[in-house]
């Protein structure tokens, strides 16, 4: 069975900066990240094993018990930043500058007028943290969502991990509903992310099927399985190697391999080794564009 990476897979910068960020925490039992600092388990079981506090994604408004609290790269609003220092914390900030960038975009339109349309999950910690600092907001996740809103100016931002065929979709409906209105579009999808969508787009019609490596509460990694199922491509997404089933394989010759951005490089190593070992001993590495045969 021949293996094609996708030519971009894996951890972005802003997930390696955090992760870089908390190892080099002294003293990580005074510690309590706020949420889940990458939607890995390796990666929060390696956290919690060094003493760090965590709390869950739902429970980041509760009350934390540590004098410092570690805010991961999805971010939080400007108020809860504001609730924390009150309380008396110091803040170790790890959010990603393409996070704040939304922020940024979502607060500037606000402040002249617009009422703010998020595209993305309203139950994701990323988006939580945009619309905390809002007043007038609502959050869609697909084009049937869309609804007249009664306002004379609409800005339109986007949780950083939205696909950019889903955001012009939502957009073309925000305008078709709205067509006496100003519309503001903010394109606040991550780079990093439409690198990786456009990667495994590249790998259709060149494989079989796609093995895609990622948290299954990762989104960035559910829209790459997504992407691909969407064209027709089957797509497993596992965790970590042990999750890969032989009899997936069994009438494929040519199978792609792509990972979410909180991935780390050692678990893509690990399932692609898998994947060899489940088939013939060929391997195609795109990333360098190199023919490899693995002995």
């Amino acid at each position: 069975m021949n293996v094609i990476r996708a030519r971009a897979l894996g951890m972005c910068f802003g997930v390696r900066g955090a992760l870089a960020v908390a190892r080099a925490v002294e003293d990580p039992a005074k510690v309590t990240i706020y949420g889940e600092l990458v939607h890995n388990r390796s990666v929060m079981a390696e956290l919690a094993e060094r003493g760090f506090s965590m709390t869950a994604e739902s429970q980041r408004d509760a009350s934390i018990g540590t004098d410092r609290v570690l805010i991961t790269a999805h971010g939080i609003s400007s108020r809860e930043r504001d609730r924390l220092k009150a309380a008396g914390k110091a803040i170790i900030d790890t959010t990603c500058p393409l996070v704040l960038r939304v922020h940024e975009a979502a607060r500037q339109l606000a402040d002249r007028g617009y009422f703010i349309v998020v595209i993305g999950m309203a139950s994701h910690v990323e988006v939580r943290g945009i619309v905390g600092d809002l007043d007038r907001f609502e959050v869609v996740s697909q084009p049937e969502d869309v609804r007249c809103y009664a306002e004379w100016r609409i800005g339109v931002v986007c949780q950083t991990t939205t696909s950019p065929v889903r955001a012009q979709a939502i957009l073309e409906r925000v305008e078709a509903c709205n067509a006496g209105a100003v519309i503001a579009w903010a394109p606040t999808m991550c780079r990093a992310t439409l690198e990786r969508q456009a990667a495994v787009r590249s790998l259709l019609g060149r494989v079989e099927a796609l093995v895609v490596i990622g948290g299954q509460n990762s989104n960035n990694t559910r829209e790459l399985t997504r992407l691909a199922r969407a064209n027709g491509l089957p797509a497993f997404q596992v965790e970590r190697a042990a999750d890969l089933c032989p009899e997936w394989f069994s009438t494929y010759r040519t199978v792609g391999l792509t990972a979410g951005t909180s991935t780390p490089d050692e678990e893509i190593e690990r399932v692609h080794a898998r994947l060899l070992a489940l088939g013939s001993s060929e391997a195609l590495w795109v990333a360098g564009s190199v023919g490899m045969r693995v002995p």
